[in-house]
């Protein structure tokens, strides 16, 4: 089965390892993933914030090259790139004016066939073969689910296949191949995204919330499919304690990084140890790794 992809910017830089284990999980589970040609950065939540044309035009233009394949899904794991590429494609769908402008300057066309995914819907697809590739029960693992707040929520009415203020699809997931995910009241809450640059106060606050919740669950680590929530959540760990006085640490991993535990993929090939708060540990612990 061949379908498209769009790796978005934070896959190709500071999350490369997310791109890495989303080919290698999806090909085990008969996806091949067909990365778009000449792909351009989506805007993400900066460009909505200054430009609403460009916020529209700049998705636009990888939607008309993902047309142009004659796929009929595209596979965009970043949640803020999928979002922006929805909102886009669902835009010029009731604007035709706005279409027909924006198509003017485009040598691909934006037809709006394409079918947007992102990473749950795709491995929800797939979660018979998911627990008959795994060789490994993740038991022992107890994430809390964190989705951030971009997944699932948008500005207008979206054809979205998960609660809105209470996604369950990592859930079903995890559990599927034995991990044992916890309730909490944090799931779909902000992180801070990119303020962790422009206004480290707010940011910080917004997390220390986050791990504060985390560990009153007795979570033993995160599991999310954000690039920019991963990142936060991972890189600004050591900050956030010591900010608010946490003691706990806990890892952050990628959905995708959990699921080619369990079927046994090594540690290298996962990169696992590009972690910024130590990921390896807890896996080592519970001999999964």
């Amino acid at each position: 089965m061949e379908i498209g992809y769009y790796p978005g910017c934070s896959l190709h830089a500071s999350s490369k390892l997310y791109d890495v284990q989303t080919k290698d999980v999806l090909s085990r589970i008969g996806i091949e993933l067909s990365e778009i040609e000449d792909w351009n950065c989506c805007g993400a939540t900066s460009v909505g914030k200054q430009d609403d044309f460009l916020a529209i035009a700049l998705p636009a233009r990888n939607l008309g090259i993902a047309d142009a394949t004659g796929l009929s899904e595209i596979l965009i794991p970043c949640s803020s790139c999928y979002s922006r590429t929805l909102v886009s494609q669902k835009t010029l769908e009731g604007n035709p004016e706005l279409k027909a402008e924006i198509n003017a300057e485009l040598a691909k066309k934006v037809e709006g066939k394409i079918k947007i995914s992102n990473i749950l819907e795709v491995l929800q697809s797939k979660t018979a073969e998911i627990k008959e590739k795994a060789v490994k029960k993740l038991t022992g693992l107890k994430p809390v689910c964190y989705y951030g707040c971009l997944l699932s929520r948008f500005p207008s009415d979206m054809p979205v296949s998960d609660s809105v203020e209470n996604p369950v699809a990592m859930e079903g997931l995890l559990k599927s191949i034995g991990a044992a995910p916890l309730d909490w009241g944090y799931k779909t809450d902000c992180c801070g995204a990119s303020a962790s640059v422009n206004d480290a106060d707010t940011a910080l606050r917004l997390m220390s919330k986050i791990f504060k919740d985390a560990i009153a669950r007795d979570a033993n680590c995160f599991v999310t499919t954000c690039p920019m929530c991963q990142l936060n959540l991972d890189a600004y760990q050591d900050e956030v304690s010591k900010k608010y006085g946490i003691t706990k640490k806990l890892p952050v991993y990628f959905i995708t990084e959990l699921i080619g535990v369990s079927m046994g993929i090594s540690f290298d090939q996962l990169q696992i140890d590009r972690h910024f708060t130590d990921a390896m540990g807890l896996l080592k612990e519970l001999k999964l790794l």
